[in-house]
This record gives C-alpha cells, sequence and structure tokens, in this order.
C-alpha cells in the first residue's frame, strides 16, 4: 500500500466533489504533528483561478472527502487541509503488515535494464567501482520489489590497444605461469604497460596481437579468452564478499559487439547521417557544439579505420532497445561521461534505434580522502576495491570485539563481516549519489547517526526484546491498539514504507531509503523509551510485540533491498 497515494485519491475526490475536478492533488507529509500526518496544498490556487476564498474552497475539499480512513479533516491557514489518519484504521493496516497480506502494489511495472559496475578487465577492479556497483544494486533490488523485470548489464571493457600488451606479455610467459601470474591482476597490468612502454619490439608485437585478436586468430584468441575468465574471476571474488547479484550470467562485453561495429556504419551511412570530418565518420547531432559553438562531432568510425567507445556503445544501446526490447535502460555511469551519453541517447534516437523508450543516465560524483583529494594510493594509484572490502570488515571486527567480547570468535567475524560491508555500502547509497563524499572510516562504522551500524545495531535490539519475551515474532496473535503517541508516530511512519520505496525510483536515489530507515530506527527508539513493551497488560504487550516484530521486518527488508545483511546480536 502506497500510503501518500492513497491521501492523494481521497484529496483529489474532494477537489472533484467541490466542482474542481481538473485540479492536481497537491499532498505532503506534514511537517510538524501538530498538523496531522499530511497536508493538502494547491487548494489556494484552484480558489484563486475561481475567484474565490480560499478558506471557503478548503472547507468545501474538506467536507467533500468521503473516506474512512481520515479523522475530521481540518482547514488551517489561508486554505490548508490538515489530513490525519485514523488510529482504527491505523490499527488495522498494522495487523495486515504484520500478517503479510497486504493488498498488491499498485504500481506500473516495465522491463529495464540497468547497466552497472562495468569494470575493465584489464585491471582488477578499483574503489572508482564502488559506487557504480553500489548505486546499481540497490536500484536493481529495488525496481524488482516493485514488480519490474530487471535485466542486469556488466558492460565490462575487454576489448582494444591496451590488450595487445597484455596477450603479448601473457604469450611469453611458460604455459605453468600464466595462472599464477593472473593471481595478481594489477601486478601484471603494470609489468606489460612497462615493457611497452621501454621495450620497442616487445610494443611491436603488441601492435601485432591488437591485429590478431581482432581478426580472430585461434590462438590469440584462446589466450585472450584465459585472460578474461581470469579477470572475471576476480570480479566475482569481489561481487561476492560485497554482496552484489552481478554474476557471469550477466557480463555482456564490449567484444559481443564487435561484428556489429560495421554494420552499424553501415546502417548509419544509409540513413544518410554519416558526415566524414578529417578522415572520421562522424554524425553531428543538432544541439552539440564545442569549442566556439563548432559543431561536436559524434566518432562512430575513427580515420584509421578503428572504432571508438561510442560505436560499442550505440551497438549495445541498439541491442537493449531492439533485441532485449525493454521500455528503459539506466546507465549507472560517473558525471564526466555525461556528455557522451546524452550524444549516445541522442544518436540512438536520430538512427531510430530508441523509439520512446526512456534511456537515462544515472550519473554519481566522487569519493574523496580527508585532503579532498581523489581516494588513491600515496603513489597515486587507484585503491583496490578489495583491498577496501578487507580493511573493513577488520576494522569492524575490532569495533565488535570492543562492544561484545562475550561473542565467540566465529560469531564476532561473522558480524564483522555483516557491519563491515553494510558500513561500506551504507556511507555510499545515504548520500545523494550526485555528492561528491569524504570515505571516513570512523564515520561509517559509528553506532551513532545514519550508518549501518546504528540500523543493524537497532534490529538486534528489536530482537532481543523477543528473546527476552520468549515469544515467536512470526506467530503473534494479537490485535493491534494504538494509545500512545510514540506508538502511533512508528505505526505511521511503518505504513510509509512502500510509498518510500517507489519514491526512490522517481529519481534513482537510494538515499531517500536509507533516510527512511534511520527516520524509523529513531522512531522506535523513542517508541521503546517511552511504551514499555513487556511490562504492561497481556493484551497491550502483545500488540506492541506484533509492533516492534513488524518494525523488525521492515527494518530488515529495507537494508535487504540496499544489499546489506542483518544479525540477531552484535
Amino acid at each position: 500500500m502506497n500510503l501518500k497515494r492513497l491521501i492523494d485519491q481521497a484529496v483529489a475526490g474532494g477537489l472533484a466533489n467541490a466542482g474542481f475536478a481538473d485540479t492536481p492533488a497537491v499532498v505532503k507529509q506534514a511537517a510538524r504533528p501538530e498538523f496531522g500526518d499530511y497536508q493538502a496544498n494547491g487548494v489556494m490556487a484552484a480558489a484563486k483561478r475561481a475567484g474565490r476564498n480560499p478558506r471557503e474552497v478548503a472547507g468545501e475539499v474538506a467536507a467533500g472527502l468521503d473516506v474512512d480512513f481520515l479523522e475530521s479533516p481540518e482547514v488551517a491557514g489561508p486554505g490548508f487541509i490538515n489530513l490525519t489518519l485514523s488510529a482504527s484504521w491505523i490499527a488495522e493496516q498494522m495487523q495486515a503488515r504484520y500478517r503479510g497480506d497486504e493488498s498488491a502494489l499498485d504500481v506500473a511495472t516495465a522491463r529495464i535494464a540497468i547497466d552497472y559496475s562495468s569494470p575493465n578487465l584489464a585491471k582488477e577492479m578499483h574503489v572508482g567501482h564502488l559506487r557504480p556497483t553500489v548505486i546499481g544494486d540497490a536500484l536493481v533490488r529495488v525496481l524488482e520489489f516493485l514488480g519490474n523485470d530487471v535485466i542486469r548489464v556488466n558492460h565490462v571493457g575487454d576489448w582494444g590497444a591496451q590488450f595487445g600488451s597484455l596477450l603479448a606479455f601473457l604469450d611469453e610467459l611458460p604455459e605453468g605461469e600464466r595462472g599464477t601470474s593472473l593471481k595478481d591482476l594489477e601486478a601484471f597490468y603494470r609489468e606489460a604497460s612497462a615493457r611497452f612502454r621501454s621495450d620497442e619490439t616487445f610494443a611491436t608485437k603488441a601492435r601485432g596481437f591488437v591485429v590478431k585478436l581482432q581478426s580472430g586468430d585461434p590462438a590469440c584468441s584462446a589466450l585472450w579468452e584465459q585472460f578474461i575468465a581470469e579477470s572475471i574471476a576476480h570480479c566475482e571474488a569481489v561481487y561476492d564478499l560485497f554482496n552484489i547479484t552481478l554474476t557471469t550470467e550477466d557480463v555482456r562485453a564490449e567484444s559481443a559487439y564487435n561484428d556489429d561495429l560495421p554494420r552499424i556504419v553501415t546502417d548509419l551511412e544509409q540513413q544518410g547521417l554519416i558526415t566524414v570530418s578529417d578522415g572520421a565518420k562522424c554524425v553531428f547531432l543538432p544541439g552539440f557544439t564545442g569549442k566556439d559553438d563548432k559543431p561536436l562531432p559524434a566518432i562512430v568510425q575513427k580515420s584509421d579505420g578503428g572504432y571508438p567507445y561510442l560505436a560499442t556503445d550505440v551497438a549495445a544501446l541498439r541491442y537493449r532497445a531492439g533485441e532485449l526490447g525493454v521500455d528503459k535502460a539506466y546507465y549507472v555511469v560517473g558525471a564526466p561521461q555525461t556528455l557522451h551519453l546524452k550524444q549516445l541517447f541522442a544518436l540512438g534516437e536520430a538512427a531510430g534505434y530508441v523509439d520512446g523508450q526512456d534511456f537515462r543516465h544515472v550519473p554519481f560524483g566522487s569519493i574523496l580522502k580527508d585532503d579532498g583529494k581523489p581516494f588513491k594510493t600515496r603513489d597515486g594509484a587507484d585503491v583496490k576495491l578489495v583491498d577496501v572490502l578487507h580493511e573493513a570488515v577488520a576494522r569492524a571486527h575490532d569495533v565488535v570485539t570492543t562492544k561484545n567480547p562475550e561473542l565467540s570468535e566465529s560469531e564476532r567475524e561473522e558480524v564483522a563481516r555483516v557491519v563491515g560491508i553494510g558500513a561500506v555500502k551504507y556511507a555510499e547509497l545515504s548520500k545523494n549519489r550526485m555528492t561528491d563524499y569524504i570515505f571516513d572510516w570512523d564515520a561509517m562504522l559509528s553506532f551513532e547517526g545514519n550508518t549501518a551500524p546504528y540500523l543493524q545495531y537497532a534490529y538486534t535490539r528489536i530482537r532481543s526484546i523477543f528473546r527476552r519475551a520468549d515469544a515467536d515474532a512470526a506467530a503473534l496473535d494479537a490485535t493491534v491498539v494504538i494509545s500512545e503517541p510514540a506508538e502511533r508516530a512508528l505505526c505511521v511512519k511503518l505504513l510509509q514504507f512502500q510509498e518510500t520505496v517507489e519514491q526512490v525510483t522517481a529519481d534513482n536515489q537510494p538515499n531517500v531509503l536509507c533516510n527512511y530507515l534511520y527516520e524509523l530506527a529513531q522512531s522506535f527508539m523513542s517508541f521503546y523509551e517511552t511504551c514499555p513493551v513487556l511490562s504492561g497488560a497481556e493484551a497491550e504487550r502483545n500488540s506492541r510485540l506484533v509492533i516492534c516484530a513488524t518494525t523488525a521486518r521492515t527494518l530488515q527488508l529495507g537494508l535487504s533491498l540496499l544489499g546489506i545483511e542483518t544479525v540477531e546480536q552484535m
């Protein structure tokens, strides 16, 4: 149930009954409890158009709210309507939430491709892959929860000139040493690159391997396949540790589109979209200009006959729109690629590859060190993502050991894994994705404030209530009764879960869900402090246990949509 949508529909009915059927219902969550739960605005605009007194119109709209889940609406200020949910209705909905028999999700679903993570298989994943991997995976989980048919796409880099030096270097190693050398992919990459720069004979050989690879030479292709398999294994190890849902089946690499590139160029030529400029085949699209307002070319084939990234991206776009038949495609790619993706989508529309489908860039900012500089090692190298994750778990182990030394070592290791990985993910997802943020170990592993450990701890506190009560949180037989303000506030917050999850997809902002979960945990703490759960009469005790169980389940579900696990004790 989307609570806000339900109230929107009620207000729309009230406007129609008052003779304002064409006026949109503008409903917002109330800023303060004394205003009720929601507030209907927009009546003043309707009154102004009709030349009438806003409070008089608001009164007519309030009287026309023919619903049984609201208490008597209250006209306030110059023409607002304060809306308060009926306590009995809240209790009924809480009962339904606990039983898990809510009404169906009433949302429009679609077939959606999400392009995310996208590492370059020439190197190991580094901290720069954290944001697209975590944001993309959270969006996938949320969209699937809402009933969409989601296609995960890992558009990995496995083609191009750099692979010539890597394959030439691999070719020179004894066959028995190849697998061992590739275990440290980063070191392998550095050695091959150094040879390319310092040894002209090797560089010539590397260029020859590029030609062999592109022409399908069997021996070269076999080396390439061995290299790619090991590279993908590196990525899978990170995904497994990081609880990311991408698998090998989701990989559709640049090389998959190689044979389609000449066909793309031919098709664009036949459509009259190609202009040859300085020997390169380009498409000049309206609205794209560079320095001195000169038209900016979208190059699909270089003057030497090679194909740039744009050509591969056009082929991928055509595949997603055509063969996959998606309604939407989201590209979780850094903000610096904004111009490139704007050109790509415009070219896709101009060529007719995209026909009414929603192809959208989901950009994000940068991760910085505390000095405001990019997050890199002291020598300027990219920090390996797997090293970040291992350090997160190690630091979490220290925190957990200090906080709860009574746990066994195996318990501490499991809690450290869940807390450490969750902390890194949540530190990313709790920010507006366009915001640059400083990578701060102490802040992300804190048990206070808007962090994963705080939310995970809130969940364990609720679970401890059921251990003390010797009660099964999934098998309570109670009628929910709401008597205290903190009790009511918590229940209303629980009923806002569905609308929050839908709001995440409005602008692909997972931080909306993070903020909700943080507020939910705070509401629970206020409830727990003012509403004794286990010391009251049996009916009150069981009612509040139902509320506790529903809160724990909502926290666990919300965190799972962010790709974050929970534990029973911390």
